[in-house]
């Protein structure tokens, strides 16, 4: 997996075994930034958190894009080794929490500027953590398979990259 843009493009980076996760395709994570630079603009001082870390990818996209801070949550110790490996790569030191995705959001007192939201698809928690993320994100970014079930008062647009569905609320 390669990083796509920014300082570090073109660095390739581990990715964990996909029983453990599944990565973001390259297609899918410029996308995302594209659409994020539409709605945000330049990412300079802004925050980005990756609820789901896997590799640290998306946060390393980050990064390379010009974000200040990025955080990183993950539970499984293999992935959270391979996020340690890849920042370690670029001469980074990760921003990480180690462990229950909903249990560290709740206990989260900081205002991301965009929050990216990618569980396992067929977990139930999507609508628990973007019901968190909701008060704590000024975009939301959710990676799924599904429809959504959001409820919320948020304009919601969707983008299909054939199978994947990232959803954008703001």
């Amino acid at each position: 997996m390669i990083i796509t843009a920014g300082i570090y493009k073109g660095r390739k980076m581990y990715v964990p075994d996909e029983k453990i996760t599944r990565p973001t395709l390259s297609k899918v994570r410029m996308g995302v930034f594209n659409a994020l630079y539409s709605l945000l603009g330049d990412f300079e001082n802004k925050t980005f958190l990756d609820v789901f870390g896997g590799s640290g990818i998306m946060g390393l996209e980050a990064l390379s894009r010009g974000f200040k801070c990025v955080k990183v949550i993950e539970k499984n110790f293999h992935a959270v080794k391979i996020i340690k490996k890849n920042y370690e790569s670029l001469g980074l030191i990760p921003e990480l929490q180690v462990g229950d995705s909903l249990k560290i959001l709740k206990q989260n007192c900081s205002k991301y500027d965009v929050v990216y939201i990618d569980p396992p698809y067929q977990s139930e928690i999507y609508d628990s953590v973007v019901e968190i993320a909701e008060n704590i994100g000024k975009v939301i970014v959710v990676e799924h398979s599904n429809e959504l079930s959001y409820s919320g008062t948020r304009t919601i647009k969707t983008k299909d990259y054939g199978g994947k569905k990232v959803s954008f609320l703001y």
